[in-house]
């Protein structure tokens, strides 16, 4: 097997992000229960679900610190994008009064959108991580060329059109869900696309990080 760079990233410990994601989703379990909320009942599976596959691709491709802590932040917001009661007086889209139905700008900016930017800039992040490992091994780390980070940000949006599967499978399967019709997809689409290039943005502008064997731009 090939070494790794001489500056690659020390696998992150999974213990406490794990220790600290399943302390809220045990609190989220019992709120969803509580209100019969199966749909988010549903979503808690599939966060479960998506944390082993990222434990096994940390694994593989040891991510950074950061990149777990940023992912869990993300389940930690959905929930209480979900979970979360909103006053009266606070506008919202719709008829649930949760997080998620909030206007931050009205008739402008949701709070599920910021939800959405967020967690599929991290997603690019996970992505570029995770090209870094196939090129370097674990650990290894990649220039800002202009392929690689396009790959990155077409990789995350690929997530974010499986986000919208399962959201559509809430539809099918659950009665009475908080998904939103056919613009409000769109809007989570525009949203996805808009995290995805701040984060390579972000990453482009920070210059990369050596490594053992550069990629070329």
């Amino acid at each position: 097997m090939t070494a790794p760079p001489p500056d690659a990233r020390r696998p992150a410990r999974l213990l406490p992000v794990t220790l600290a994601t399943f302390a809220y989703l045990g609190v989220a379990v019992v709120a969803a229960l509580g209100r019969s909320n199966w749909e988010f009942v549903m979503y808690i599976a599939v966060v479960l679900l998506a944390g082993g596959v990222i434990a096994a691709v940390h694994r593989r491709t040891h991510l950074s610190s950061g990149v777990l802590w940023a992912l869990s932040a993300w389940g930690l917001a959905h929930m209480l994008g979900g979970l979360m009661p909103v006053p009266e007086s606070w506008p919202i889209a719709g008829d649930r009064r949760v997080l998620y139905s909030l206007w931050l700008v009205p008739q402008t900016l949701k709070y599920d959108q910021v939800v959405h930017a967020y967690g599929f800039g991290v997603a690019t992040v996970l992505c570029w991580q995770g090209l870094g490992a196939i090129v370097h091994g674990p650990g290894g780390r990649l220039a800002p060329a202009a392929g690689p980070l396009l790959l990155a940000i077409l990789a995350a949006c690929g997530l974010g059109a499986v986000n919208e599967l399962v959201e559509f499978a809430a539809v099918l399967l659950i009665p009475d869900t908080n998904v939103g019709g056919y613009e409000n997809t769109g809007w989570d689409l525009v949203a996805n696309l808009v995290g995805a290039l701040i984060a390579a943005l972000g990453i482009a502008l920070a210059g990369g990080t050596r490594t053992g064997r550069r990629t070329e731009s």
